[in-house]
């Protein structure tokens, strides 16, 4: 029960606390890395962390190089697709090709899903 003691909560709050309830379930480890997706207003951006060892193995952004857009996906969800795509490509060249996903508390839709996609196109098993 909320009452008039408790303040509403942000959207941010929400998602935070979303987020950190997946946190508690999944974790990263240098075989299985943790596949974690940010969302920002105008950016999207994907990293594979080993939580053991705390260390971000391999980060791609939608302002990264090499960046392959194709023609049929427009906007941001095309450019979130391309980034999933960049992302398992980088992490072939490590040797990653198993990870588990974390949507930071995001909706499963649009732009982390075009990721996810991208990144399963590009090779990679979740």
């Amino acid at each position: 029960m909320r009452g008039l003691l408790h303040k509403p909560r942000s959207r941010a709050e929400h998602r935070r606390r979303r987020q950190l309830r997946v946190r508690r379930k999944i974790s990263g480890t240098p075989e299985r890395p943790r596949l974690v997706v940010f969302r920002s207003l105008k950016y999207i951006y994907a990293q594979l962390i080993d939580d053991t060892s705390g260390r971000t193995i391999v980060g791609v952004s939608d302002r990264s190089k090499g960046l392959n857009l194709e023609a049929d996906k427009k906007g941001k969800v095309g450019r979130a697709f391309a980034t999933g795509q960049l992302l398992a490509s980088k992490a072939k060249e490590q040797g990653i090709s198993s990870v588990v996903f974390d949507r930071a508390g995001y909706r499963f839709h649009g732009r982390v899903k075009a990721v996810a996609d991208g990144a399963r196109k590009g090779g990679m098993e979740f």
